[in-house]
């Protein structure tokens, strides 16, 4: 696909993600579903209203009604549109910098659209074949109230909500300035906790700290949770579909534990558990443990989608789906990706025992991940051609799933091109911290000289 990438279609603002842009993607996709009504939703970003306004006249012009939804989460949207069998049009770059906006197309069963879906609505686009109403018959938009607080209340009902409350829990929560701020600081009173919070008020510029929960961009959390006494530290993305965890020292929580964590709770004999090539051994072993089966996609959550529809039809049983970077499915809830639903399932956990006891079984390997931006497709080609030959030239067993995974038995390394920007991203992990480091390096080394060749 040209126009989607592995979770919908982004770019900076105004220059590559246009106003143009989204009214021809909204076209397409209003064409291909020729349905009455669809719904716009959108996060805290400042060109949010611009392109949501755009997408809202792409609609009217193919002749669908518009519910405004307004800021809410990917999965307040995503409840929306399954509650109401409405597809939804979400305006957001999800962990993306402030200067960049997206368009995330959801179906009528609040599920992200599969590959072959896209691809549809991408060949209207490409071919610029679109419906057009009569003046009579355009569409006509209506602004919507309460799609947070019926996403919230349905959450509510979903979790052990007295367990949660019985544990007497302080929350430390960094919504990152994004659309889970007008959500998650209620969510989680409701369930009983004390929460204090950073960087919760809704800004779309983002002032306090970018919108990817990653270590160098979480100071403020580890920092409250130590000042507060907090049992837990939350920390979302943009558009709040990733929950990031810091324990009750302050310490950073690696999103591969988490996701072994709550998978070893959820996980029983026979059962599979769906994940993306960059994979922690964390989660292989815990799958081992419980004598389930790991299935292997390309990164990115529509993949992982795709792959957790396909062994569900054959009748198989997926509790728990994910990945690494605090985007995790419990599809018997929902298929969707949900911060807060997984920091509430989190939650659970800690009524027993505190968030370093319930990680410290997954403890035991060191991640690293290097970012390298490109600038030209000679230059993307030059550095995937030397992933490539990394991988060829190694004894080690290769992975091409998606990009160039070399696994060593005590350590692996994955070089693949990233799908919402323009960059190639190195993952490396080991047990032991200089091993992982050493063959990030290494690789980043071999891709930065071939890029400078060009």
């Amino acid at each position: 696909m040209k126009v989607f990438g592995s979770s919908g279609t982004r770019g900076v603002a105004n220059e590559a993600l246009t106003p143009e842009f989204v009214l021809k993607v909204a076209k397409a996709a209003g064409t291909v579903w020729r349905t009455e009504r669809v719904a716009v939703a959108r996060d805290t970003r400042a060109t949010g209203g611009m392109l949501a306004d755009a997408a809202a006249s792409g609609l009217a012009s193919v002749g669908a009604d518009v519910d405004r939804l307004g800021i809410i989460p990917t999965p307040g949207a995503q409840a929306y549109a399954e509650r109401e069998s409405t597809p939804v049009v979400m305006i957001t770059a999800s962990h993306n910098p402030p200067e960049y906006n997206g368009v995330k197309l959801i179906g009528v069963d609040g599920v992200e659209l599969s590959v072959e879906e896209l691809e549809r609505i991408e060949q209207k686009f490409l071919a610029e074949k679109f419906d057009s109403a009569r003046w009579s018959e355009t569409g006509e938009s209506r602004r919507v109230e309460g799609a947070r607080r019926e996403y919230v209340d349905a959450m509510l009902d979903a979790v052990d909500r007295e367990t949660i409350a019985d544990a007497d829990l302080t929350v430390a929560l960094d919504p990152g300035h994004g659309a889970g701020s007008l959500t998650s600081p209620e969510f989680f009173r409701r369930l009983g906790c004390r929460v204090v919070t950073a960087n919760s008020q809704a800004d779309g510029h983002f002032p306090g700290r970018n919108p990817e929960p990653i270590p160098e961009n979480l100071g403020d959390l580890g920092r409250l949770v130590e000042a507060t006494d907090a049992d837990v530290g939350i920390a979302h993305d943009g558009d709040a579909d990733r929950a990031i965890f810091y324990d009750e020292n302050g310490e950073y929580v690696e999103g591969d534990a988490t996701l072994a964590a709550l998978a070893a709770a959820e996980l029983d004999a026979g059962d599979s558990v769906v994940s993306a090539v960059n994979v922690s051994q964390r989660l292989v072993d815990v799958a081992d443990e419980q004598d389930a089966y790991l299935e292997l996609t390309p990164i990115g959550s529509t993949n992982i989608i795709t792959r957790i529809r396909e062994l569900r039809e054959q009748g198989k049983s997926v509790p728990v789906a994910g990945e690494g970077n605090g985007g995790i499915f419990f599809p018997d809830y929902r298929l969707s990706r949900d911060g807060a639903y997984t920091a509430a399932r989190f939650l659970e956990l800690l009524a027993e025992r505190p968030a370093s006891e319930v990680v410290a079984p997954y403890d035991g390997y060191h991640n690293v991940r290097v970012n390298i931006e490109y600038d030209t497709d000679a230059e993307r080609e030059a550095l995937l051609d030397a992933a490539e030959r990394e991988a060829n030239d190694s004894d080690a067993e290769t992975t091409t799933l998606d990009g160039y995974r070399i696994d060593y038995g005590d350590a692996w390394v994955l070089a693949r091109p990233s799908g919402t920007e323009p960059m190639v991203r190195i993952y490396a992990e080991a047990r032991d911290e200089a091993r992982a480091e050493e063959l990030a390096t290494e690789f980043e080394g071999q891709l930065r000289a071939a890029k400078a060749e060009v």
